[in-house]
């Protein structure tokens, strides 16, 4: 039985969709003086000005940080062409903001690397990062920032989507959503508390095979064949739907460590007979592709909220940022929001649900003890004050 320590912090959500314009799906205090606000929509949604003008005026001090979807979660329900506002008062905990624009995935390494130094204050317990869905190489990204901040720190977050489409992500860092953004949000102090998880589910299947030619995340060669034309061969008559057909059917990478990270493909290039991953694809390494398993794949959406709450200990999460990936959605089609629901079960009625579904997840998993850059994952970072 847990007995949970006393709530700190207030949180409240709104959400608009056409049908019903403005509406409130938690209320719970935070009111104007929230200091953090979380903005989960499609492109045209977020960029609105009308939108972002009438949560300014609800929220004037706090900072806006959010990005474009490929599907919104509030509470236990998936929405599209939708928006939702989380807002977030806190009473012991300062929350920062550092951004930084990139014009390339090459750039990737060098703006983690810039995001950390920039939350770099006493007291910073966690970092959320928000980032554009195809400009950056996550990989890269995750290394940068996990390689200048303090081993202390968690790190969560993820890609910005665009629904099945792969033509165009933004991120809201406390302006106008733009493309080629990312944003870190650092969370300062001894009193919050936060718990992450992030679990898979999908099942293997044919043979492995070793990369026999990369570069960083684009991917060549299987056992000296064209990758493209292998997958194709695989994917059958789903190959006419590349790339976004290929969110069904991702590879598992697995390094020379044993560790297994799933990867799907962001773009594809006939000319050069290429694959664009969301993270590095490093030569030497084996990949087998991967299938949906439904009820593997809900399970696994529990698994991630039971990490969360063992590392929550006696903290009552108040808050659950949960990011999934959209060739889950894909697959679960209107099963979709069981994955959802099946987190809720887990946390409990108590915390706040928002998140959307990405083209990349940002977190450690289970006996690993760094962060990862994971597709076809859910990811749950839960957040408590004391």
């Amino acid at each position: 039985m847990l007995l949970w320590a006393e709530a700190r912090m207030k949180v409240e959500q709104k959400t608009w969709t056409a049908a019903e314009g403005w509406r409130e799906t938690a209320p719970g205090g935070a009111g104007s003086e929230a200091q953090l606000v979380l903005l989960f929509g499609a492109t045209a949604r977020l960029g609105a000005p009308s939108a972002m003008r009438q949560i300014r005026e609800w929220y004037p001090e706090a900072l806006l940080v959010g990005c474009s979807t490929a599907g919104e979660i509030c509470g236990t329900a998936v929405c599209d062409d939708s928006l939702v506002v989380t807002a977030v008062r806190f009473l012991r905990t300062q929350v920062h903001l550092a951004q930084v624009p990139v014009g390339s995935m090459e750039e990737s390494y060098a703006a983690g690397a810039a995001l950390a130094k920039a939350l770099q204050r006493p007291g910073l317990t966690q970092v959320l990062v928000l980032s554009d869905g195809l400009k950056v190489n996550g990989t890269e990204l995750v290394r940068g920032l996990r390689a200048n901040l303090p081993d202390s720190v968690g790190l969560t977050g993820g890609l910005a989507g665009d629904g099945p489409h792969f033509q165009h992500t933004v991120v809201c860092a406390n302006g106008v959503p733009a493309a080629g953004l990312i944003a870190a949000v650092g969370f300062c102090g001894e009193q919050l508390h936060v718990g992450y998880g992030s679990v898979g589910g999908w099942d293997a299947f044919g043979p492995e095979r070793r990369i026999t030619r990369s570069r960083r995340n684009v991917l060549y060669e299987l056992d000296g064949r064209s990758a493209l034309a292998l997958y194709k061969e695989y994917l059958g008559p789903h190959a006419a739907g590349l790339p976004a057909s290929a969110l069904r059917f991702p590879l598992a990478l697995r390094g020379d460590e044993g560790r297994v990270l799933v990867r799907t493909v962001l773009s594809i290039d006939e000319r050069e007979q290429s694959m664009t991953f969301a993270g590095d694809m490093p030569e030497g390494a084996y990949a087998r592709l991967m299938k949906a398993n439904f009820d593997r794949l809900i399970d696994g959406a529990a698994g991630a909220a039971r990490a969360g709450l063992e590392r929550l200990g006696s903290f009552r999460p108040e808050l659950a940022v949960l990011i999934s990936c959209v060739g889950r959605k894909l697959v679960l089609q209107q099963r979709v929001e069981e994955e959802v629901e099946c987190v809720r079960e887990v946390l409990g009625t108590g915390p706040v649900l928002t998140g959307f579904y990405s083209y990349g997840e940002i977190c450690p998993s289970g006996a690993v003890t760094r962060c990862e850059l994971h597709n076809q994952t859910m990811t749950i970072t839960a957040f408590s004050e004391s």
